[in-house]
This record gives C-alpha cells, sequence and structure tokens, in this order.
C-alpha cells in the first residue's frame, strides 16, 4: 500500500513510540492535509497535540467500536492485531497494517520486488545478523542502509538524502507480515531459525511461526536464504522464490570453528568478534545473503574480523577483580539463554533468569541446566517462581546453587555472592523486561549501572542509517 492510497480514507494512528511518530511524519510528508486520528497513552497525548497538527486529532480511547470506525489502521509493532479490539474492529472491515508495510509499498516495483533489499528475521540472532551483513557490504564500498526493527523504523528513511545502494533491514515477527501488506517483495529473504517467542502478541506458538514464515510465503522473496539445520524451514514449500541454504556442506557451513564455502576452507571464526557459535554461523546466513546479491561473499567475509559487537547482545561489559559481568539483555528465549552459557566454557557462571512471564516452557532449559550447570542461577521477575519451581525438582537438580531475587539489584548481589569473587555474571534472562522495564535496552543499562560500568558507554548501537 502506498502512502498515496491513503487518500479519500478514514486513517487513524495507533502507537505513539518512535514507529508511530515515524508513520506520521510519513503520511504527512505525502498528504499533508489528510485527516488522522491518533490513539495512545495518556502520558503521550500532550506531546501528540503539542505537534500543531490541526489535521490530528488525539485520543486514548482505542475500543472496539472506535477502531471499527476506520478503513485503514496504521499501528507500531508492539500492539498485537489479535487483541479483542482490534479482532473485533477488523470482523467490520478495519484494516491493520504497520509503517513497515507503507515503506514496503512505497519502493516496490512492478513486480512487486524492492531491489537490493535484504529481509533479515529469526528468534534468536537477527539483529547481529543484519548489523554484520551491513558491515560487509560497507566494507565492499557500497552504501548500504541498516534499518527496521534494530532500532531505526523504516519510514525514517523514507527519503534519505544519499539513496543507498543496498537495504540491510531487520524484521521482528510483529513485522514480517507487512512486507506482503503493502505489497513489496525483498530480493532476498533470510530466516534464521524459529523457537517459541512473543506467544502473548501472537497468541500460540503455531500462529508465532506462521506469522514469521509470511516474510517466506507471503512476501515471496526472489531468493530466499534458509538455515539448513531448523527442520520447520526444511520442510517449507516456498514455489516462486529460489531457495539457499547455510550450514549445509555444499554451502556457507563451519567446521568447528572453521568457516567453509563447500569443501574450501575460508577462515578460523574463532578470533572474530563475534559473541557465541551461534553468532559465527550466522556469518554464514550473511555470506550465502551476499552471494544471492551477486557479490563476492569470499572477498568479503575476512572483513567481518572488524565488526562491532551489538550493546545488550552477549556484551562483556568488564572485569572488576576476577568478575567479569555480560550483558545479555537481548534474550527472551529459554534457548537464547542456554546459547550464552554455551559462550564461556569451564568458567563458573551465575546465570540470572527471569522477566515478564508469557507462558513459554522452561522445561527444555531445566534439563539442559541439569546436564551441564552453571555455578548457580538466580531467577527473578514475574517468572521467576516458576522457573524456580522448575529447576527445584529432582528431575531439574544439577550441581548449582538455586536462589530467587526480588529484582535485578538482587539477583546482582546474590549472583556475586554465589561466585565468591571468580567468575562471570551473565544477565541472559530468557524473557522480555516488561513490567519493571521499559524494555531491554532499559534494563540492560541498570544491569551496567548495577555492575558499576557506564549505562551511556554501553548502549549506541554503531551504523544505524545510511553510511
Amino acid at each position: 500500500m502506498r502512502i498515496s492510497q491513503l487518500e479519500g480514507q478514514r486513517v487513524a494512528l495507533w502507537g505513539w513510540g518512535r514507529e508511530g511518530r515515524a508513520a506520521h511524519r510519513a503520511i504527512r510528508s505525502r498528504l499533508p492535509d489528510l485527516p488522522l486520528t491518533l490513539f495512545c497513552s495518556g502520558t503521550e497525548a500532550d506531546d501528540a497535540r503539542g505537534l500543531g497538527d490541526t489535521h490530528l486529532q488525539v485520543m486514548t480511547d482505542a475500543s472496539a467500536e472506535q477502531l471499527g470506525g476506520f478503513d485503514v489502521v496504521v499501528k507500531s509493532p508492539g500492539i498485537s492485531p489479535y487483541g479483542e479490539a482490534a479482532s473485533a474492529a477488523m470482523a467490520r472491515g478495519t484494516r491493520f497494517i504497520g509503517g513497515t508495510a507503507l515503506w514496503f509499498g512505497e519502493r516496490a516495483g512492478s513486480d512487486g520486488v524492492v531491489a537490493h533489499t535484504v529481509c533479515v528475521t529469526g528468534t534468536k540472532g537477527k539483529s547481529t545478523t543484519t548489523a554484520l551483513l551491513a558491515h560487509l557490504l560497507r566494507a565492499g564500498g557500497h552504501r548500504t542502509a541498516l534499518a527496521g526493527n534494530i532500532g531505526l523504523p523504516l519510514l525514517e528513511l523514507l527519503d534519505p538524502p544519499q539513496p543507498p545502494d543496498y537495504w540491510a533491514v531487520e524484521l521482528s515477527s510483529y513485522q514480517t507480515g507487512d512486507v506482503a501488506a503493502g505489497g513489496g517483495r525483498p530480493e532476498v529473504a533470510v530466516v534464521l531459525n524459529l523457537f517459541p517467542e512473543h506467544l502473548d502478541w501472537h497468541g500460540s506458538q503455531a500462529r508465532y511461526i506462521e506469522d514469521k514464515l509470511k516474510l517466506l510465503t507471503e512476501a515471496r522473496p526472489r531468493v530466499a536464504v534458509l538455515n539448513a539445520a531448523d527442520p520447520q524451514l526444511l520442510a517449507l514449500p516456498l514455489p516462486g522464490s529460489e531457495v539457499r541454504w547455510f550450514g549445509r556442506e555444499d554451502g556457507w557451513h563451519l567446521r568447528g570453528d572453521d568457516l567453509y564455502r563447500g569443501d574450501t576452507f575460508v577462515m578460523d571464526t574463532l578470533p572474530l568478534p563475534l559473541p557465541g557459535r551461534h553468532n559465527r554461523g550466522n556469518l554464514c546466513a550473511v555470506l550465502a545473503a551476499l552471494e544471492a546479491l551477486g557479490l563476492d561473499a569470499t572477498a568479503l567475509a575476512t572483513h567481518a574480523a572488524g565488526f562491532r559487537p551489538l550493546p545488550h547482545r552477549l556484551q562483556v561489559l568488564g572485569t572488576r577483580g576476577a568478575v567479569t559481568y555480560v550483558n545479555d539483555s537481548i534474550s527472551t528465549t529459554p534457548h537464547a539463554s542456554l546459547a550464552a552459557l554455551e559462550c564461556f566454557g569451564a568458567r563458573r557462571i551465575a546465570l540470572l533468569v527471569g522477566g515478564h512471564d508469557r507462558g513459554v516452557d522452561w522445561s527444555a532449559f531445566a534439563e539442559a541446566v541439569a546436564h551441564r550447570p552453571p555455578a548457580a542461577i538466580i531467577t527473578m521477575g514475574a517468572n521467576g517462581p516458576r522457573i524456580n519451581e522448575l529447576l527445584a525438582l529432582p528431575a531439574s537438580r544439577g550441581a548449582f546453587g538455586l536462589a530467587a531475587a526480588g529484582d535485578l539489584a538482587d539477583a546482582v548481589r546474590q549472583a556475586e555472592a554465589a561466585l565468591a569473587g571468580e567468575g562471570v555474571v551473565l544477565l541472559s534472562p530468557g524473557a522480555p523486561s516488561f513490567g519493571p522495564y521499559r524494555d531491554y535496552v532499559e534494563r540492560g543499562r541498570h544491569f551496567a549501572a548495577l555492575a558499576g560500568f557506564d549505562p551511556d558507554a554501553i548502549s549506541a548501537i554503531p551504523g544505524l542509517g545510511v553510511a
């Protein structure tokens, strides 16, 4: 859907975070006089009214009746279309889209393909993968945009002063359906992995997988770059897309820590600034995507040595005495917490887990830590008691200390005490931050401050925008 197609329709915005404000600016850049209604919180309403937009009505009651009075609602990604109010409005004919749909609608060619655009999604690793893709493209001399779920809404780059040669776009499961909704097709789509996630937004694991895969099944990319180790991807029929696999011996894959293209050795990945073997494996996805764009991936691979790791993703904050503090606040699944544990070998680890409770099953986590226990596990947050109860069962008990914390500050204190002066305090919660924190960034910043490090010095995402 192009923004011009909103002309003459009853249009509302829902949400006034960064995505909502970007949608407002984008619509006004094309349709300055289009009547708009904004649904937002009471605390956001004054900010929106302060814009002085005489064609903008601000409301705080996003009820089914109110939403159902519009033809199109441009909603922020964090708002689920499966909620009661949205579902009822949809049944009355209201169409819900995100800003991502408008961006793809503006850029789609006659066949729907958005040239030189690579979209990356997956339950785990998508931000690092997208940033690494942009880094390698730029190292090859290509002006590249890094945007999307990684921290810069696509609509903020609707009309960049210097158009990029390539677009590296991260999409969450909240956004993947918007590509086709906007009438767009990425030139390349990368799917890294699929694990249970965001069940509160999607309503079920099956719907999460279905929504995630809309980037493939509905958007029909020219080339789909897929993980050969994921059985759900292996079984997926994709008519209309060329499929290229990574993690398979006839393509880009790892043998131990060595990177291969088919049977050709390329380099040792162990020295690369990519935390965790899973991230070094995702380098294979990036190189397969570069090949799909027609570029010399082998020549670009060595530039991975200059990559700067992203904040809040297995981020080593520093060491005090003999205790190292690692910020993996972006970890929102139990699987991600297990992957984080694997990064530190035989070191003594005090792991901090727990946060917002979305009903995710932690039994596989409990089984794994029983067989390969850290020094201690400290549970916290809304789902902390449920995790603690599971880990306390005889079947789950490994040789690790188990404690419950009232909050993050208490968890850090207990972790330091458990390590007795030597080891790793690892914040890898395996759950969202909602409740005490606005987002994982705020949680990671608080952890850094509690550990005695400057939150401002560890939070910036390098390379956002066009460079």
